[in-house]
């Protein structure tokens, strides 16, 4: 393949990642804060509101040091720990009968979700790859 265009597939690769995460954030998490809380509240997770706000703060935190490549394996660790509680907490599909509507939509988001835990650990291991700020320094 061209030079250039794997050049340039990195930074796009890490922003198509991260759209997920900053929707997530600015088009639920932030502007429905008490609703979201409630919800945490109901799924039995604990201190809901610090949660909630420690989860916004990891996500646009992570997806600013994904996105621009700088410090991303520290970005890409916290969107890990911020996938592996929010699946743990709210895509529990083995609490619900096999047979359940419930179950297969849960069992999907929970795969959806480790998919993109895969996705972190690559980013953990490899770094951003080019056209990143990490590639700048030495």
């Amino acid at each position: 393949m061209n030079e250039k265009v794997l050049f340039i597939l990195n930074p796009v690769g890490r922003i198509c990642l991260c759209l997920i995460f900053l929707m997530s954030a600015v088009g639920n998490k932030i502007p429905n804060f008490t609703k979201v809380s409630e919800y945490m509240a109901s799924e039995g997770v604990p201190m809901p509101t610090v949660m909630l706000a420690g989860a916004i703060v990891f996500l646009l935190v992570g997806c600013a040091c994904v996105i621009l490549g700088f410090k991303t394996r520290l970005g890409a660790l916290l969107l890990l720990v911020f996938l592996a509680l929010a699946t743990y907490f709210f895509h529990d599909f083995w609490t619900f009968a096999p047979d359940a509507p419930a179950y297969q939509e849960q069992m999907i988001q929970f795969l959806k979700n480790l998919a993109l835990m895969g996705a972190m650990l690559i980013l953990i291991a490899r770094g951003s790859g080019p056209l990143s700020m990490d590639k700048g320094k030495k």
